[in-house]
């Protein structure tokens, strides 16, 4: 094990301080250790890549904006392969807030999270990436209807109404 030493001022060691209070951390070894894998892990997953992650994304959107829930249905449609299961709340008469749980490569989630961030009418948006790794992720490049394990998705399918 190695011995590092830092330097922080006033503020950041206050803030450590309630930190490890917080989540009953015996040191600041301990604390400063787990604070740098977790960014560690954020960072590497964060610069994208082929390594698989799972990955929460949280955006806030004004659904009056022009367009942007039918925008936002198109982009979920066109990347199912990625989006495993979105919570939808509504806040007011304006803002929704919503959580999608996102799965595959590193660099197809930061793509597809970006996009979503980056469309007019969303104000706010933050993903959180934890690496997966073992996981398989669904590969776009091979047989678009056929995956991996083992179930299809017929596209060209229509449900009957019942009635």
């Amino acid at each position: 094990m190695q011995r590092v030493t830092i330097t922080i001022d006033d503020e950041l060691d206050a803030e450590l301080d309630r930190f490890m209070k917080a989540r009953g951390y015996a040191n600041r070894s301990e604390a400063i250790r787990d604070l740098a894998r977790s960014g560690l892990q954020q960072a590497a997953v964060e610069v994208g890549g082929p390594r698989p992650c799972v990955a929460a994304l949280v955006y806030l959107y004004d659904h009056e904006a022009r367009e942007l829930p039918k925008r936002l249905t198109r982009d979920f449609h066109e990347r199912h392969d990625l989006a495993q299961a979105t919570l939808h709340v509504h806040l007011d008469h304006e803002s929704c807030m919503e959580v999608t749980v996102l799965k595959g490569r590193g660099a197809d989630v930061q793509e597809f999270a970006d996009h979503i961030i980056a469309e007019r009418g969303v104000r706010h948006g933050h993903v959180v990436y934890l690496p997966a790794d073992g996981m398989h992720s669904h590969d776009r490049g091979a047989g678009h209807g056929h995956h991996a394990h083992g179930h299809s998705h017929n596209h060209g399918a229509r449900r009957r109404k019942a009635g």
